[in-house]
């Protein structure tokens, strides 16, 4: 994908100036495949490719995001959706959940260079923020874990009526058929699973839950009883 088919793509999802926003995203392109000579944040590193499937897909689901909406990407690695989401929404308050120190570093570099100051980063595991239990109004994550075991990292931190969207591939319907029980437990509703075909990069899947009541103060488990043993 090309700059000016991502140009076209990305208007229907942001109100910004676009050339603005080209250039960010332009920006964050070249960090990332500097950095990612010597840290691994990517397998995707041709700049067409990572148009689309980094940074056009992050931004599908900027319409199920309202004004003013307080936004954690769990597991966010190099930036996907939330940083992307940041790039063209600078109405959303985000914050980006990594675990990896040095990931954390690249994303706040990023951040003070192309100058957003709607995000944030926090260097923690989603499992040990019980401090910011359902404080969010959407819980993002993608290519992050199963659904089962995503499900129980992410919606402690949903507001009760707040989001969670698992952003899947091609096994989505699959992995949402498997993740039943988990979400019974945690009090979940499938809103949509909706297919979308990127125009080169294939099938994508966006999953989004509502939060209908308070989660358990059982979840989330540690995670080795997580991944030990899924909902």
């Amino acid at each position: 994908m090309n700059q000016e088919t991502f140009k076209h793509q990305l208007s229907v999802f942001t109100t910004r100036d676009l050339n603005v926003v080209i250039a960010q995203f332009e920006t964050y392109l070249a960090r990332l495949i500097e950095v990612n000579k010597v840290m691994n944040l990517t397998a995707i590193t041709d700049p067409q490719e990572v148009f689309e499937k980094h940074f056009l897909d992050s931004c599908l689901i900027a319409n199920h995001l309202k004004t003013g909406d307080k936004v954690a990407d769990v597991g966010s690695g190099a930036g996907f959706p939330g940083l992307c989401l940041a790039i063209i929404r600078d109405d959303l308050h985000i914050t980006l959940i990594e675990p990896t120190t040095k990931r954390c570093v690249f994303l706040q570099d990023v951040i003070k260079e192309l100058g957003l100051n709607n995000v944030e980063v926090l260097n923690k595991r989603a499992e040990e923020l019980g401090q910011l239990r359902e404080s969010y109004d959407v819980v993002t994550a993608r290519a992050v874990a199963p659904l089962s075991i995503l499900l129980e990292l992410c919606v402690p931190l949903v507001k009760v009526g707040g989001l969670m969207i698992a952003m899947k591939g091609q096994k989505a319907l699959e992995e949402l058929s498997g993740a039943q029980e988990a979400a019974k437990l945690l009090t979940l509703e499938v809103v949509e699973a909706t297919p979308v075909t990127l125009p080169t990069a294939g099938l994508r899947v966006n999953l989004v839950f509502k939060k209908n009541k308070e989660t358990k103060i059982l979840y989330p488990r540690a995670y080795n009883q997580i991944k030990k043993n899924p909902l």
